[in-house]
């Protein structure tokens, strides 16, 4: 890939290393996950309990920072990924809002202080405009945002219900490029890679689960430029054969 030679740090590192930060994709993840479930299935008391307990989950989580830089940053990255998920399946299924999750963020966002919350919005600026602050988690967090949005592009009946998935998904990773000129092709090629890897590791995919991933593809194609989407394919089929090596070498 054409980038530079030497890349821009990752100033927000000292606050929150590699790990914190696939920890806060991961946390945003599996948080989303349960709000999201427990809409559509749980009762408003319930709902309003639940909420209260991922509240505080973020918190502890956030408070276990060493410093109180430490603790914004993270406060930034949770706040960042469950805003992330929200954007990207309400465009996926048509939401007009995820009222449990606006809670559980204005709950966060209202029990800080002044000078917290100037300190929190500080770091989510800073990861939101600089693109290799919190690269690590920007990977993590579109991997698997990206993923879950196949997985469910992949498990639609028809075509035709998968299109507004593809549609959805297509429009994450272009805005993703054009906001990332620099590093937006790690995250797309990272996703690419483990859509292709997750479609050849499921030997009963549908055919619609096939069609659409091609269809992904060649929707990406032609609304990038060529040469962009050469090199990103390109270092995506790279981690794609090694996935497929180290599966052979394992007799798998």
């Amino acid at each position: 890939m054409s980038t530079p030679a030497h890349l821009p740090l990752d100033t927000l590192a000292i606050h929150a290393g590699a790990d914190i930060q696939k920890l806060a994709a991961r946390m945003a993840q599996d948080i989303f996950a349960e709000i999201f479930r427990q809409t559509i299935s749980a009762e408003p008391a319930v709902l309003g309990s639940k909420v209260g307990q991922l509240e505080q989950q973020c918190r502890n989580w956030c408070q276990a920072g060493s410093s109180p830089e430490a603790r914004a940053a993270r406060m930034a990255l949770l706040i960042g990924g469950l805003d992330q998920w929200g954007l990207a399946y309400s465009q996926a299924f048509s939401l007009t809002a995820i009222p449990a999750l606006s809670a559980l963020i204005g709950a966060l966002r209202n029990g800080l202080g002044p000078q917290v919350d100037a300190r929190f919005q500080w770091y989510f600026n800073q990861i939101e405009h600089i693109e290799s602050n919190a690269i690590d988690f920007k990977i993590a967090l579109r991997r698997s945002i990206h993923l879950a949005l196949w997985h469910a592009m992949a498990a639609c009946e028809t075509p035709e219900e998968a299109r507004a998935i593809l549609q959805a998904l297509g429009g994450l990773m272009l805005g993703l490029d054009q906001r990332m000129p620099i590093l937006g092709w790690r995250l797309l090629a990272d996703a690419l890679a483990n859509i292709q890897i997750a479609l050849l590791n499921d030997s009963a995919a549908s055919d619609v689960a096939q069609e659409s991933t091609q269809a992904l593809f060649e929707s990406l194609r032609h609304a990038m430029p060529s040469e962009r989407y050469r090199e990103i394919l390109a270092h995506s089929g790279q981690a794609v054969l090694a996935w497929q090596q180290a599966k052979r070498t394992q007799g798998i």
